[in-house]
């Protein structure tokens, strides 16, 4: 189940940003619509170029270092200011980009839970891979982790991928994506997830408490 309200978060967070997560700050954010609920984590994949892992270039994005002319694909996305809150690499590092209070540039056109526009009240997370292949065992452990510690701070109710709030023009994280490993390792209820991407074994008996629980 999610962390009982209450929980202490003092000693984890700075602000919106996890003490645990190493900083490097991005220009590409804003503040947050007055009122939103950040109440949802979308999951993306990345790798820069496709398919390689390891690099400085995914950070080097965030953070518009990205040198345009060092490989032929980054002229597809050449001069593109974009962010997420959070990166975790293939060995399960994990880097923060966006004040987690603030609205990070990640989802782009969007809509998910009767809501359009998913920045305002999301945070995002990316973890290094290509959509369609499978992610390390290190990265579900960083994923399940900043999600407790997310849900300990804000009231989250729903986790998503980029594929399902932005369905037809995003693919990520893909078919590679254990949903199902993440939601058995989290014990979050099965309507937090989004339907066909949960455990039916865990659904049927119930794991979780029936409705999100907020923080």
């Amino acid at each position: 189940m999610k962390p009982e309200p209450g929980t202490d978060t003092a000693t984890a967070w700075q602000g919106g940003w996890l003490r645990t997560a190493r900083h490097s700050p991005s220009p590409n954010h804003g503040p947050r619509p007055a009122g939103a609920l950040i109440d949802l984590i979308v999951i993306h994949s990345i790798s820069l170029p496709p398919g390689v892992y390891g690099g400085p270039e995914v950070e080097q994005l965030f953070t518009n270092r990205l040198d345009w002319d060092a490989h032929p694909y980054f002229d597809q996305i050449r001069g593109m200011e974009v962010s997420s809150h959070f990166f975790i690499r293939r060995d399960g590092e994990l880097v923060q980009f966006v004040d987690a209070d603030a609205r990070a540039w990640h989802a782009g056109r969007s809509a998910w839970r009767g809501r359009e526009n998913c920045n305002d009240d999301s945070i995002g997370i990316e973890l290094e891979g290509l959509e369609g292949l499978s992610f390390e065992a290190a990265q579900y452990r960083a994923l399940q982790d900043l999600c407790t510690q997310l849900a300990q701070r804000y009231p989250i109710a729903h986790i998503a991928g980029h594929e399902h709030i932005a369905p037809g023009r995003k693919q990520d994280p893909g078919p590679g994506f254990d949903w199902a490993q993440l939601q058995q390792g989290l014990r979050w209820a099965h309507a937090c997830f989004p339907d066909g991407t949960g455990s039916t074994a865990e659904a049927a008996r119930g794991a979780g408490p029936a409705t999100p629980p907020t923080a």
